[in-house]
């Protein structure tokens, strides 16, 4: 069968099984074989950084910046990215076609030591290279210290088995999707300590005048994921929410209502800024999870100021 849309993906291990499973998905929506949607990767600046934050290379874009161009130039029709992974404002030309359904967004807890997050011991430290991990671990336990690690789920879990840290964070999404989530030995309350924003939710990217693309990717949308992911985004994009700043957004929809919590804390972790509402929807209801997000989002803004953003000196 000839190809009828060219995916671009990031190269790393999860985003080719979650670009695989996605395809497989997709392929059975519109009627097609495997062989019809061709899997083009691409290695982005992000995946080649592995030792030091996002923050200290230029944030978010620098996972979707490759398959953005490819997108543009036309050498892919798709381009798909975790949702959280995504800035909040796309490049001229480009339009967030699809959320899919979503999968389970809570963090994991990885450890060799404890169980959970409460059973560490005084002293130990958690790994992650993500400034809302670090920040919620020293708001739950300042007594404990925070590594950085960075590398794939693969690479992390190697460091983790060598000592580099006691423990660490995974999202449970990338764990199910490599087939891996027996290596969570607990499961973050999402209530309690909300995950990235988007987290468990994949972005499909189009060009905004491909009208034979947005076509075949409607079918695929889930509302509910939309609903969510758009309340979150908005939230995010009312706090200039990018890797400099620890936010932590978990919006769920159940039938006709929508939960939502959102916060924000200082980088130490002293200080935490937290908003949570539960509204029904009807009518416009992106225009209405927006709306909230944004409005949650700008309270805490107007509240914390700029000691939510990293110290850069």
């Amino acid at each position: 069968m000839a190809v009828l849309f060219r995916i671009g993906a990031r190269g790393s291990k999860l985003s080719l099984a979650q670009t695989e499973q996605t395809r497989a998905r997709w392929a059975a929506l519109l009627g097609v074989e495997l062989s019809a949607l061709e899997i083009v990767p691409i290695v982005t600046t992000g995946d080649t950084i592995q030792d030091r934050r996002l923050i200290e290379s230029g944030g978010k874009g620098l996972f979707t910046k490759e398959l953005d161009e490819a997108l543009l130039d036309g050498r892919i029709d798709v381009g798909i990215h975790s949702l959280k992974d995504l800035p909040t404002r796309l490049p001229d030309g480009i339009v967030l076609a699809c959320v899919p359904e979503r999968e389970d967004p809570r963090d994991a807890f990885v450890s060799l030591k404890a169980k959970s997050l409460a059973e560490l011991p005084a002293g130990a430290n958690v790994g992650t290279a993500s400034l809302r991990r670090q920040a919620q671990v020293l708001y739950a336990r300042p007594d404990l210290g925070v590594v950085t690690l960075r590398g794939n789920v693969d690479t992390r879990l190697k460091k983790l088995e060598a000592g580099d840290a006691d423990a660490t964070f995974l999202a449970l999404a990338g764990l199910k999707r490599l087939g891996l989530e027996a290596r969570a030995v607990s499961l973050v309350d999402p209530i309690e300590t909300p995950p990235a924003a988007c987290q468990g939710a994949l972005a499909i990217t189009a060009r905004a005048d491909d009208a034979r693309t947005l076509e075949a990717l409607a079918k695929f949308e889930d509302a509910n994921a939309r609903i969510e992911t758009e309340a979150e985004r908005a939230f995010l994009e009312a706090l200039d929410g990018s890797c400099r700043t620890p936010i932590g957004a978990l919006a769920r929809v159940n039938g006709a209502e929508m939960r939502f919590v959102g916060e924000t804390l200082t980088p130490d972790g002293v200080t935490r800024w937290r908003r949570t509402e539960t509204v029904a929807l009807g009518g416009e209801v992106i225009a209405q999870a927006r709306a909230l997000g944004a409005t949650l989002g700008g309270e805490i803004r107007d509240e914390a100021g700029d000691s939510i953003m990293m110290d850069h000196g």
